[in-house]
Order: structure tokens, then sequence, then C-alpha cells
């Protein structure tokens, strides 16, 4: 495919601000994505490249998130742009340059954390101890099992690469994985970063708790309620992470890695995030270009749904809404990967499956009670888990859940509308199958 072939020719790019030492903010630094990887000092580099792909703006900078956004019943496109409409009416195309870009820039990243992966193990600097040899490995897998999850329920079955691409001719022909297998990747790859990540804390790289956190959404999505449970409660006993009130104390005046915080992506003046532009309207230097809809900010003011989640949204000049989770200026807003809330929230998902509704309903209340709410007075199993849902819609209103998660429950057609379930998974970008004649489109495009 294009994105293999052509990964290795991708020139030096602006890193995401990481670190040695946990919560230490450096400033940028440059990286090639095959770099010579020999000592301590270029294996630090080699993983901040990673995480630089990962925060890249066509993965968790915008792109890739706004699949999650635009494909589910939250936000509207204000722009005139056809293509990005084809979220919206649940017809993309194989020619849709956000697919192809959020495509390239998650193999990119792969390819990235395949470099470090063939190449730290070897490194025999004194300077580079166990410890830290083996962190930089387990963050390589853990942000591996990332983009394969996120090609998976997105895509469906995608092309497993584990090897680094270096050449036009290196990882040609791969064909398509089924969808289980390539969510048996992401399992394989989380199991060995977990044996590998210290039982740290951090906010910003992967650390075991992380791998955890991923784990809890990863048996969610495979139904694997007891693991689901299981992998949440790590998380969830740490004292380290707790909902915070009021709603907007993880977001607004600038807070960033709070305790509501498992995992976000660092950004700065030096390299911003671009979401900002996209949500903020004219009057405060953005683009508004896609904004709430009706309904969910309908949701949001309702007090006995909303709460104090109502700081989501506000109102600019013309009277118009639009969404407030990105707002800073200069745009060094984090991207959200995973939340305290959606551990709680999994949590009470895999319980209620279990019949487990007390307790499912107790963390269901933890996060409605956080948002100023009374608690649920859902009591039959299905009521709950309805509940649970309507809940994540507006905890994560402005967050790339909602699609994933009406299909993974399988309530596209009701929720939706949405009968063909070949629609269910987004089509190969189209360049990609003219360029790798291996790939095979998904049925239905």
């Amino acid at each position: 495919m294009r994105t293999l072939k052509y990964i290795y020719s991708i020139g030096l790019v602006a890193l995401l601000a990481s670190c040695s030492n946990y919560l230490d903010v450096k400033p940028l630094e440059s990286i090639s994505d095959t770099q010579t990887i020999y000592d301590k000092t270029s294996s630090e580099t080699a993983i901040r490249g990673v995480y630089s792909a990962l925060a890249s703006a066509n993965y968790y900078g915008t792109t890739f998130q706004s699949i999650g956004y635009l494909s589910g019943d939250n936000i509207q496109w204000t722009g005139s742009q056809s293509q990005v409409q084809e979220f919206i009416n649940k017809k993309v195309n194989a020619e849709n340059s956000t697919i192809s870009g959020a495509w390239t820039a998650i193999y990119v990243t792969i390819n990235r954390a395949n470099n470090v992966l063939a190449k730290v193990p070897t490194v025999t600097d004194p300077l580079l101890t166990e410890a830290l040899k083996n962190q930089i490995i387990g963050e390589a897998y853990f942000i591996r099992a990332l983009a394969y999850f996120d090609l998976a329920r997105t895509w469906g079955g995608v092309p497993i690469v584990t090897k680094p691409t270096a050449s036009p001719t290196e990882n040609r022909g791969i064909g398509r994985s089924t969808q289980a297998e390539t969510y048996a990747q992401v399992l394989k790859d989380l199991e060995t970063a977990e044996t590998l990540l210290p039982v740290t804390t951090d906010r910003y790289r992967a650390t075991r708790k992380t791998v955890w956190a991923l784990r809890a959404r990863y048996h969610l999505y495979q139904k694997e309620w007891a693991k689901a449970e299981e992998y949440a409660t790590k998380v969830l006993t740490d004292s380290n992470y707790r909902l915070l009130k009021p709603f907007n104390t993880f977001f607004a005046s600038d807070a960033r890695g709070t305790q509501e915080s498992v995992f976000e992506i660092f950004y700065s003046a030096n390299e911003p995030n671009t979401h900002r532009n996209q949500w903020q309207p004219q009057t405060n230097g953005g683009t508004r270009q896609w904004a709430p809809n009706d309904a969910i900010v309908a949701l949001l003011n309702d007090p006995t749904v909303g709460g104090t989640r109502s700081t989501l949204v506000a109102k600019d000049n013309q009277n118009r809404w639009y969404g407030n989770l990105y707002y800073r200026t200069p745009a060094s807003d984090p991207s959200y990967i995973i939340r305290i809330a959606e551990l709680y929230l999994i949590r009470s998902e895999a319980r209620a499956n279990q019949d487990k509704i007390t307790d499912a309903l107790t963390d269901l209340n933890a996060v409605r009670d956080r948002a100023g709410l009374v608690a649920s007075t859902a009591s039959t199993k299905d009521n709950v888990l309805l509940a649970i849902e309507n809940e994540r819609r507006v905890e994560f209103a402005l967050e790339p859940h909602r699609w994933y998660d009406i299909v993974r429950t399988g309530r596209a057609a009701q929720v939706f509308n949405l009968s063909d379930a070949n629609r269910f998974v987004l089509p190969i970008p189209a360049g990609e199958l003219l360029i790798d004649k291996s790939l095979v489109q998904n049925k239905g495009y």
C-alpha cells in the first residue's frame, strides 16, 4: 500500500514535547522515521518521535478524532466541503481525503514504533539501563497497540506490519488481516507492554496503568465483561486518579494533566493542537467548521441531563453555539485519549452486562454526581445499559466516542437509522488500493 511504501520518505517533523524523567516537559526536537538508534540519547529521541506521530494533526491532533466526532450524532458540519458531510450522512467514499490522512498517519505511528522495537533492544550503551530500555520498548508496544486498536475499530481488518519500513519495497504486498486478527495483535502488544512498563503515574507517557486503562476499553469492545471490569478496577482503585468537581476542572483555566486524566497528549505554543481552530468561532480566531448540533446542545443545557457539562458549549456574538473543550490561545489544549470518567462507565457497562446492577449503578452515579445530577432511576439491565449509553453521549459530547459506542453495541440501526451493516466500518482509502494490489476493499464500497 502507499502508506507502507512511502512511509520511509516522511521528512523531519516537530516532536511532541516529552521527557526522560516523567512529567518533565522538554523542548521540541526532530527525528526521521528511520533514524539510527545506537545509544541512550537516540533511543529517547526515537520514542519521542513515536509520541509525535501519535500527536500529529492527522492522528490525535485532529483528523482521526474528527472521524469519531462527525460520524456520530452530536456534531454538525458548518463548512462547504462535501467530503466532510459524508461522515454526517454516513456515506463515506473511498476517495475521502480525511480517511486517507488518518490511515497514513496511523501507519506512520506504527512504523516509528516498529523502528524503536527493532533497534532499541540491541543498544548496549551502559547509560541505557535495563529499566529505561524496558520502559522505551514498552511505550512503543503500547502506542502500536493503540494504533492497531484505532485501525480495527475504524476499518475492520487491516494489514499488520511489525517490522520497520525503510524502502519502497519493504512490507509490500501484505494482505489484510481480519478484524479479529487485528484485535488479537492489539492484545498481544498490550500484554507485552504490561510486562515492561513501570507501575508509575504519568498523564503524558504510557505506564502499566495506561495499559490497564486501554485494556479495559479493549475488553469492553470484545464484550469480555469480566476482563473489562477487572482492568477498569485496577485504575479506579488507584488514588492518583479521580473524578473532579465541577466537571470542567480537567480542562478549564488552562488545566492539564489533572487527576481526571489517564492519558492525554501534550501540546504547546510551538506545536499547537489544531483542534482549537476547528471548534472556536471566528470571533475567537477559529473557523467553527464543526459545532455541536441542536440535539446535543439541548441535552447539555438540560439541567437534568447535562448538569454542569453545559460548560462544554458557549455562544458566539452571532448567537451560535460552539464547542468549548478546545479554547486556548495559543492552541496548546491537550487531546484527551483516556479520562477516568471513561473507566467508570466502562466498568458500569461491564457490570451491567454481568447482571451486577447495583454495582453498575454505583459507577454510573459517580459520573452523574460529578456532573451535579441525581442518581439514575434505571433498575433493569436494559434500562441501565441505555442510561450508560446516554451518559456517555453527554459526558464525551465533544470527544470521539459516540460513533464507536453505537457501532460496538450493535445499535447503529436504531440510533443512526443505519441499516447497511457494511457502513459500520469505513472504506479502505482508494489510493492505497491503487498502489497495493494485495489490499481488498471493505464490502459495500
